[in-house]
């Protein structure tokens, strides 16, 4: 199997790509989803407050939406997340991350396959308010997975790694502060595309 991975500056585009993973006959048991939610605008439902719902909600039926659940992940803050990455994700909410490569976030993704570089750049994109889309296929679904979540409109990882880097960021640490919510918004905004204006157009 192949760990094919996506960015999103958006919850609802990483939603996207989940339904049409799903649609293409990726199992959900197959996807992963992990959203930053610093500003509380994911409702999980009452057995995932306080961020004590997610074991139960991962058995949720209806595909992989229907079973995101709550919690806090060192170095990011509240998130929701669902699917085969949320389990391993539990460890480190659980304070059980060790630091570094081994532990945390960063030690979940590496551990799924995803390279440490890019890892640290997925780690650090939750953090800024964004979405990561997951999902495990096989050799023969790859191309079509990829495309998938390309055509969903996820981040071009190298572009965002030196972003983050021009501000002098090199690396994601569980030890750092989470963002406000207002620090979140600010981040969101700042990757806010705005649509070219073309001369003559929409003029009578």
């Amino acid at each position: 199997m192949r760990v094919i991975s996506g960015l999103f500056d958006t919850h609802q585009a990483a939603r996207d790509a989940v339904h049409a993973l799903e649609e293409a006959g990726v199992s959900s048991d197959h996807i992963s989803l992990v959203s930053n939610n610093a500003e509380g605008e994911h409702d999980v439902g009452d057995a995932a407050a306080g961020g004590a719902g997610i074991g139960a909600a991962l058995g949720g039926a209806g595909g992989l939406l229907a079973g995101l659940g709550a919690l806090a992940i060192p170095g990011i803050g509240p998130v929701v997340a669902g699917g085969w990455l949320a389990s391993t994700l539990l460890g480190a909410a659980a304070g059980a991350a060790v630091g570094g490569a081994a532990g945390g976030i960063v030690g979940a993704l590496t551990e799924a396959g995803i390279s440490e570089a890019d890892a640290h750049v997925y780690a650090e994109g939750i953090r800024r308010g964004g979405t990561l889309v997951t999902a495990r296929v096989s050799e023969d679904e790859v191309d079509a997975a990829a495309a998938i979540l390309r055509q969903s409109g996820h981040v071009d990882i190298s572009e965002r790694r030196s972003a983050f880097e021009d501000t002098g960021w090199a690396g994601f640490s569980d030890d750092t502060d989470p963002l406000t919510a207002d620090e979140v918004r600010e981040h969101r905004a700042s990757y806010a595309v705005v649509p070219p204006v073309f001369p003559g157009l929409g003029r009578s």
